[in-house]
Parts: C-alpha cells; structure tokens; sequence
C-alpha cells in the first residue's frame, strides 16, 4: 500500500494541492501509476472507487487475485487531508469519478502483449476543478494567490480531458 500520510506532498499529489511541503500549491502533474503500469505486458491494473461502483471494485478485485502474475489495483481512498468531512467520503469518491478525476478501469494482460483495457467509467459529466474547489487543499490556495488557484483549476481539467481521451482511445471507445 502508497498514500500520501502526513500531508506531504508526492508524485501522486495533484496540481495545485496545498500541503505541508508545497504552501503555494503543488506545481507540477501528479504522475499517473496506472498509466506507468499499464506499459508491463503481464501487469493487471484496476482503478477502483468502493463510493463510485462497488461491483467494479469487487470485480477488479476478482480479476487481481485470479491474474497469474503481478496485479496492481488502484483505489480512491477519502483522506482528512482532502479538507473534506470524512462522513461524506463515499460521495466524494462518486464525484471524484463522475467528474473524470478519477476514472474507473481494468487493464487485462492478454497473450498478444498489448492487453485489453475495459473502461468502467461514463463520459466525466462535471469539471474536475468543481470537484476539487470543495478540498480544503485546494480552497486554501485561493485566498493567498487567486492567480494561480484559476490556472491550477484550468490545468487540472485540461490533465482530466487528456487522460480521459487516452482512455477511450485504449479502451476503443468511441465517445469522448
């Protein structure tokens, strides 16, 4: 298991998230493990969110433990550090997946090498930016440099549009 404990800022922390060691927000995109993972011919990767889609989660869960070799499965987990009220984390994840911020999928290994990748995600409906504005790791950017905080906000939804269409694209999917 990864998290991010303590509020320190990483290579999994988003653009703009205010933390411990990144006051002013963090300036750079957030690397995306599924992605990395994905480039392995005989890695099982799963992105999964138990508040967005239980039955994905369990049936990603199925697949990682059934794949013969290395599975990596994803999960979207509430923090307190978000800034949020933990009760409320479950729909929090939901929102995190309608909005593209977090995208649900599983990447099978196949013997052509290429693997298959199912996307269990819709079309995000919401910006990711309107998700993010409700952490408290990124509202509090705003007050001290608005500036930035808009094009954090603006980048994070570009990230989102990209990382979706690579989505599709992989997955063959036509809709964007």
């Amino acid at each position: 298991m990864y998290s991010n404990t303590g509020g320190q800022a990483s290579k999994a922390t988003p653009w703009g998230a205010v933390a411990r060691f990144a006051s002013g927000g963090k300036q750079a995109a957030k690397k995306d493990l599924g992605y990395l993972a994905r480039g392995y011919p005989d890695v099982y990767v799963a992105t999964v969110a138990l508040g967005a889609n239980q039955m994905q989660t369990l049936r990603a869960l199925r697949e990682a433990q059934a794949w013969s070799g290395v599975s990596l499965v994803i999960a979207y987990a509430s923090c307190v550090e978000h800034g949020i009220d933990m009760a409320d984390g479950l729909a929090h994840q939901q929102a995190a997946v309608t909005s593209g911020y977090w995208p649900l999928y599983r990447h099978q290994p196949t013997l052509d090498r290429q693997g298959r990748l199912t996307l269990d995600s819709k079309p995000p409906s919401i910006e990711g930016s309107a998700l993010l504005a409700t952490q408290g790791r990124f509202q509090s950017l705003r007050p001290h440099d608005p500036d930035s905080a808009a094009d954090v906000a603006a980048q994070l939804d570009e990230d989102n549009r990209a990382r979706w269409a690579n989505l599709v694209e992989n997955s063959g999917r036509t809709e964007r």
